[in-house]
Protein backbone atom coordinates (compact mmCIF):
# COMPACT_ATOMS: atom_id res chain seq x y z
CA UNK A 1 0.00 0.00 0.00
CA UNK A 2 1.39 3.37 -0.97
CA UNK A 3 1.85 6.15 1.52
CA UNK A 4 -0.79 8.26 -0.25
CA UNK A 5 -3.36 5.48 -0.26
CA UNK A 6 -2.79 4.83 3.44
CA UNK A 7 -3.06 8.53 4.20
CA UNK A 8 -6.09 9.43 2.08
CA UNK A 9 -8.41 9.91 5.04
CA UNK A 10 -5.89 12.27 6.62
CA UNK A 11 -6.66 14.61 3.73
CA UNK A 12 -10.34 14.57 4.72
CA UNK A 13 -9.45 15.27 8.33
CA UNK A 14 -7.08 18.07 7.40
CA UNK A 15 -9.68 19.71 5.15
CA UNK A 16 -12.50 19.06 7.61
CA UNK A 17 -14.61 17.81 4.69
CA UNK A 18 -15.47 14.44 3.16
CA UNK A 19 -14.03 15.44 -0.22
CA UNK A 20 -14.75 12.11 -1.97
CA UNK A 21 -18.13 11.52 -0.35
CA UNK A 22 -17.00 8.16 1.03
CA UNK A 23 -19.17 6.62 3.78
CA UNK A 24 -16.10 5.55 5.80
CA UNK A 25 -14.56 9.02 5.94
CA UNK A 26 -13.53 9.98 9.51
CA UNK A 27 -15.14 13.38 8.92
CA UNK A 28 -18.50 11.62 9.11
CA UNK A 29 -17.69 11.07 12.80
CA UNK A 30 -15.46 14.05 13.64
CA UNK A 31 -15.49 17.28 11.66
CA UNK A 32 -12.43 18.73 13.36
CA UNK A 33 -8.79 18.40 12.32
CA UNK A 34 -6.44 15.57 13.32
CA UNK A 35 -4.23 15.61 16.40
CA UNK A 36 -4.76 16.55 20.02
CA UNK A 37 -5.31 20.21 19.14
CA UNK A 38 -7.63 19.52 16.20
CA UNK A 39 -10.74 20.83 17.92
CA UNK A 40 -9.11 24.18 18.60
CA UNK A 41 -8.16 24.91 14.99
CA UNK A 42 -11.26 26.85 14.09
CA UNK A 43 -9.66 30.27 13.78
CA UNK A 44 -10.68 32.54 10.92
CA UNK A 45 -8.61 31.93 7.81
CA UNK A 46 -6.87 34.75 5.97
CA UNK A 47 -7.45 35.26 2.22
CA UNK A 48 -4.19 33.38 1.63
CA UNK A 49 -5.37 30.56 3.89
CA UNK A 50 -8.71 30.28 2.07
CA UNK A 51 -6.97 30.18 -1.31
CA UNK A 52 -4.38 27.65 -0.10
CA UNK A 53 -7.12 25.45 1.31
CA UNK A 54 -9.00 25.51 -2.01
CA UNK A 55 -5.82 24.46 -3.82
CA UNK A 56 -5.02 21.68 -1.35
CA UNK A 57 -8.58 20.37 -1.54
CA UNK A 58 -8.62 20.23 -5.35
CA UNK A 59 -5.11 18.77 -5.48
CA UNK A 60 -6.02 16.17 -2.84
CA UNK A 61 -9.22 15.16 -4.61
CA UNK A 62 -7.31 13.94 -7.66
CA UNK A 63 -5.13 11.56 -5.66
CA UNK A 64 -3.06 14.09 -3.73
CA UNK A 65 -1.05 15.26 -6.75
CA UNK A 66 2.38 16.68 -6.06
CA UNK A 67 2.76 20.45 -6.16
CA UNK A 68 4.99 20.10 -9.23
CA UNK A 69 2.33 18.10 -11.11
CA UNK A 70 -0.48 20.42 -10.09
CA UNK A 71 1.47 23.58 -10.91
CA UNK A 72 2.27 22.20 -14.38
CA UNK A 73 -1.42 21.48 -15.05
CA UNK A 74 -2.33 24.97 -13.82
CA UNK A 75 0.28 26.57 -16.10
CA UNK A 76 -1.25 24.76 -19.07
CA UNK A 77 -4.77 25.83 -18.05
CA UNK A 78 -3.52 29.42 -17.94
CA UNK A 79 -2.10 29.20 -21.46
CA UNK A 80 -5.30 27.83 -23.01
CA UNK A 81 -7.90 30.32 -24.22
CA UNK A 82 -10.89 30.77 -21.90
CA UNK A 83 -11.50 30.79 -18.15
CA UNK A 84 -8.43 29.44 -16.34
CA UNK A 85 -10.44 27.85 -13.52
CA UNK A 86 -12.72 26.00 -15.94
CA UNK A 87 -9.72 24.97 -18.04
CA UNK A 88 -8.04 23.59 -14.92
CA UNK A 89 -11.04 21.40 -14.08
CA UNK A 90 -11.23 20.19 -17.68
CA UNK A 91 -7.56 19.17 -17.71
CA UNK A 92 -7.86 17.37 -14.37
CA UNK A 93 -10.94 15.46 -15.53
CA UNK A 94 -9.12 14.34 -18.67
CA UNK A 95 -6.48 12.47 -16.67
CA UNK A 96 -6.80 8.74 -17.34
CA UNK A 97 -6.97 7.87 -13.64
CA UNK A 98 -9.79 10.40 -13.20
CA UNK A 99 -11.75 8.89 -16.10
CA UNK A 100 -11.28 5.35 -14.73
CA UNK A 101 -12.58 6.60 -11.37
CA UNK A 102 -15.53 8.47 -12.91
CA UNK A 103 -16.48 5.38 -14.94
CA UNK A 104 -16.75 3.45 -11.63
CA UNK A 105 -14.19 0.83 -12.60
CA UNK A 106 -12.62 1.40 -9.16
CA UNK A 107 -13.83 2.64 -5.78
CA UNK A 108 -11.33 5.47 -5.23
CA UNK A 109 -9.12 7.78 -7.27
CA UNK A 110 -6.11 6.25 -5.48
CA UNK A 111 -7.18 2.80 -6.67
CA UNK A 112 -7.57 4.24 -10.18
CA UNK A 113 -3.94 5.32 -10.23
CA UNK A 114 -2.82 1.84 -9.15
CA UNK A 115 -5.19 0.17 -11.62
CA UNK A 116 -3.70 2.14 -14.52
CA UNK A 117 -0.13 1.61 -13.28
CA UNK A 118 -0.66 -2.15 -13.27
CA UNK A 119 -1.62 -2.15 -16.97
CA UNK A 120 -5.26 -3.10 -16.54
CA UNK A 121 -6.50 -0.37 -18.90
CA UNK A 122 -6.52 0.15 -22.66
CA UNK A 123 -7.16 3.43 -24.45
CA UNK A 124 -8.38 2.96 -28.03
CA UNK A 125 -7.12 -0.62 -27.91
CA UNK A 126 -3.63 0.10 -26.56
CA UNK A 127 -2.41 -0.54 -23.01
CA UNK A 128 -1.66 2.73 -21.20
CA UNK A 129 -0.04 2.61 -17.75
CA UNK A 130 0.42 6.35 -17.15
CA UNK A 131 -2.23 7.73 -14.74
CA UNK A 132 -1.65 11.30 -15.94
CA UNK A 133 -2.23 10.33 -19.60
CA UNK A 134 -4.66 12.84 -21.04
CA UNK A 135 -7.64 11.39 -22.85
CA UNK A 136 -9.31 13.16 -25.74
CA UNK A 137 -12.98 13.50 -26.58
CA UNK A 138 -14.14 10.33 -28.26
CA UNK A 139 -11.45 8.12 -26.70
CA UNK A 140 -12.61 4.66 -25.60
CA UNK A 141 -11.23 3.37 -22.31
CA UNK A 142 -11.62 -0.32 -21.55
CA UNK A 143 -10.50 -2.81 -18.95
CA UNK A 144 -8.32 -5.45 -20.60
CA UNK A 145 -9.96 -8.87 -20.91
CA UNK A 146 -7.98 -10.76 -18.28
CA UNK A 147 -8.65 -8.04 -15.69
CA UNK A 148 -12.44 -7.95 -16.03
CA UNK A 149 -13.06 -10.56 -13.32
CA UNK A 150 -11.16 -8.74 -10.58
CA UNK A 151 -13.46 -8.74 -7.54
CA UNK A 152 -12.73 -5.12 -6.57
CA UNK A 153 -13.64 -4.03 -10.09
CA UNK A 154 -17.00 -5.77 -10.02
CA UNK A 155 -17.74 -4.36 -6.56
CA UNK A 156 -16.86 -0.82 -7.66
CA UNK A 157 -19.32 -0.87 -10.58
CA UNK A 158 -22.10 -1.71 -8.12
CA UNK A 159 -21.38 1.11 -5.66
CA UNK A 160 -24.45 3.21 -5.00
CA UNK A 161 -22.63 6.18 -3.43
CA UNK A 162 -21.94 7.85 -6.78
CA UNK A 163 -23.10 7.80 -10.41
CA UNK A 164 -21.23 8.01 -13.70
CA UNK A 165 -21.43 11.63 -14.94
CA UNK A 166 -23.02 12.34 -18.33
CA UNK A 167 -19.75 13.33 -20.01
CA UNK A 168 -18.69 9.69 -19.80
CA UNK A 169 -20.63 6.81 -21.37
CA UNK A 170 -19.90 3.66 -19.38
CA UNK A 171 -20.94 0.11 -20.22
CA UNK A 172 -20.22 -2.03 -17.17
CA UNK A 173 -21.30 -5.23 -18.93
CA UNK A 174 -18.37 -4.77 -21.33
CA UNK A 175 -16.17 -2.75 -18.92
CA UNK A 176 -15.78 0.06 -21.42
CA UNK A 177 -16.19 3.82 -21.18
CA UNK A 178 -16.18 6.60 -23.76
CA UNK A 179 -15.00 10.09 -22.87
CA UNK A 180 -17.74 12.09 -24.58
CA UNK A 181 -16.71 15.67 -23.81
CA UNK A 182 -14.58 17.80 -21.56
CA UNK A 183 -16.75 18.93 -18.62
CA UNK A 184 -17.22 22.34 -17.10
CA UNK A 185 -17.05 22.83 -13.32
CA UNK A 186 -20.83 22.56 -13.03
CA UNK A 187 -20.83 19.16 -14.75
CA UNK A 188 -18.41 17.50 -12.34
CA UNK A 189 -20.10 15.63 -9.45
CA UNK A 190 -17.89 16.79 -6.58
CA UNK A 191 -19.33 15.80 -3.18
CA UNK A 192 -18.08 19.14 -1.78
CA UNK A 193 -17.73 22.60 -3.30
CA UNK A 194 -14.57 23.08 -5.33
CA UNK A 195 -13.43 26.63 -6.00
CA UNK A 196 -10.92 26.74 -8.86
CA UNK A 197 -11.30 30.54 -8.97
CA UNK A 198 -9.54 30.64 -5.58
CA UNK A 199 -6.77 28.42 -6.95
CA UNK A 200 -6.31 30.94 -9.77
CA UNK A 201 -6.11 33.74 -7.20
CA UNK A 202 -3.58 31.75 -5.18
CA UNK A 203 -1.19 31.25 -8.08
CA UNK A 204 -1.67 34.82 -9.30
CA UNK A 205 -0.35 36.10 -5.98
CA UNK A 206 2.31 33.47 -5.24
Amino acid sequence: MTKRTAAKYKIDRRMGENIWGRPKSPVNRREYGPGQHGQRRKGKLSDFGIQLRAKQKLKGYYGDLTEKQFRRIYAEAERVKGDTGENLIGLLERRLDAVVYRAKFVATVFAARQFVNHKHVRVNGKIVNIPSYRVKEGDVIEVRDRSKQIAALIEATQLSERDVPDYIEADHSKMTAKFVRTPNLGDVPYPVMMEPNLVVEFYAKN
